[in-house]
């Protein structure tokens, strides 16, 4: 694992294909380093809400200066982002990522279309935590211009994207996506080998995890084994509050996906998880998760 040099990034539009909280942000953050996006989800009302969240994102990190000068003009940030429903109308961009649901057949989906129609695209990325991008490129008759982006929520704030090679990513994708990823404001590792995790959702979902069984088994409470990550280890959110943030039912999936690729019982999942998720408390997006919050995001679910 190590940093690609980044060479130039292909120039040119940038499509988001999902308009949840990932791709929001994704979205967000490549108009405001200047690139004209357009921002796709099936509904407009995701859509609608996708361009909420943004401008609400974009205001409070221009009243707390977290922002290059350029960033803090919120209304001509928001200008670069073009919505729609239509998937053709990515079909111009340089750079597609794509950024629904954790779901294998659903993403396969996507890139076999994607392939058809975004001919003069040098970058087809899927933003995914776990899933092997091998299994997505087959789908499409150039795999060596599929490659992995793991962008991290909040993605206007968090810093890391993990690039990750499929098996057929040529060094020209990576490095094309690295150099995009720099762009936006991103610092990058390259994941060599096509594992499922990669390396921070392989290390974080252990956390994770074992933080869900300490809370099943009554050993603490959420709000204490978050303190004491934050105050023990420096860590500025804890594991559970992390989950909520990204979503207990996406959390879920990525877990289950570990334990069902890897057999590693550290991945199993535990029955609180599946019992929040199955009464919809999905976390932050939901108003309720292991925390309890004053009202659900408006940025909704990743499946767009």
């Amino acid at each position: 694992m190590s940093a690609v040099p980044a060479s130039a990034a292909p120039p040119g539009p940038v499509a988001v294909i999902g308009a949840g909280t990932m791709g929001a942000g994704i979205a967000q953050v490549a108009a405001a380093a200047g690139r004209e996006v357009v921002l796709y989800s099936r509904t407009r009302a995701t859509l609608d809400r996708s361009m909420a969240t943004m401008d609400a994102s974009l205001r409070r990190l221009a009243r707390r200066e977290r922002a290059t000068p350029a960033a803090l003009d919120t209304d001509r940030v928001l200008e670069r982002v073009t919505l729609t429903t239509e998937l053709d109308a990515c079909s111009p961009a340089a750079v597609v990522i794509e950024s629904v649901a954790e779901e294998l057949g659903l993403k396969r989906s996507l890139f076999a279309e994607l392939d058809g129609m975004c001919a003069e695209a040098q970058v087809l990325a899927t933003n995914t935590s776990q899933l092997r991008i091998g299994e997505i490129a087959a789908a499409t008759r150039r795999p060596e211009r599929v490659v992995g982006t793991h962008f991290f929520a909040p993605v206007p704030v968090m810093q890391l994207c993990e690039i990750v090679r499929g098996p057929a990513t040529s060094e020209p994708t990576v490095e094309a996506v690295c150099a995009f990823a720099e762009e936006i404001g991103k610092r990058t590792i390259v994941v060599h080998h096509d594992t499922p995790g990669f390396v921070t959702t392989r290390l974080l979902s252990v956390l994770i995890l074992e933080a869900i069984r300490m809370v099943e088994d009554d050993t603490c409470s959420a709000a204490d084994i978050d303190l004491a990550c934050r105050l023990g280890f420096g860590h500025p959110m804890g594991p559970l509050a992390s989950v909520d943030l990204s979503g207990l039912d996406v959390f879920h999936s990525v877990a289950k996906g570990l334990h069902d690729t890897t057999g590693n019982p550290l991945y199993e999942v535990p029955a609180l998880l599946g019992e929040l998720v199955a009464a919809g408390h999905h976390g932050r997006k939901t108003g309720r998760g292991f925390h309890a919050y004053a009202g659900p995001d408006p940025a909704g679910s990743d499946r767009s």
